[in-house]
């Protein structure tokens, strides 16, 4: 099979993919603009289709709202465990960031709105332990990990 690189020409910036049996799932950083955080779906890693987006909401807004030229949505990452999609993404306004996660059952679906996480740094992500734990993955100066409880975003 032919392929080019990169897989999705264009602006689509931060790529993170998971793969869910035979499916594979994109999202990218979307910075100011809005609706954010693309979502696309592929069979083969070759052809994807956008099946939707994270940030659609009008309680969403908040997120993107007032930001300068180039800040505000960074690097998600999606991961998907026991048939819930996690996007955890950092949003940078001017000097501050933070990070924030939603979640959906369907992909292309309605997406929660944002729970806070209280952990710095940028690029997050989830790990997803064996024995049922969950981790936050950070980075910054330094690099950041923490167990966090998905429902409230608080460390646990």
């Amino acid at each position: 099979m032919k392929y080019t690189n990169p897989i999705l020409p264009g602006f689509h910036p931060d790529p993170s993919i998971c793969r869910v049996g035979e499916d594979f799932y994109l999202v990218t950083s979307t910075f100011e603009y809005f609706p954010g955080i693309p979502i696309y779906h592929s069979r083969d890693l070759v052809h994807w289709e956008q099946i939707g987006h994270c940030l659609t909401r009008n309680s969403h807004v908040q997120l993107v709202q007032g930001a300068p030229n180039c800040l505000n949505i960074y690097a998600p990452t999606i991961r998907w465990h026991e048939g819930i999609f996690y996007v955890v993404a950092t949003c940078v306004t001017g000097d501050n960031h933070g990070n924030f996660l939603v979640t959906a059952s369907d992909p292309a679906g309605t997406w929660s709105d944002p729970i806070e996480l209280p952990f710095p740094g940028i690029d997050p992500s989830l790990f997803f332990d064996d024995d049922g734990r969950v981790c936050y993955l950070g980075a910054d100066q330094m690099v950041y990990l923490s167990e966090v409880d998905l429902e409230t975003g608080a460390a646990v």
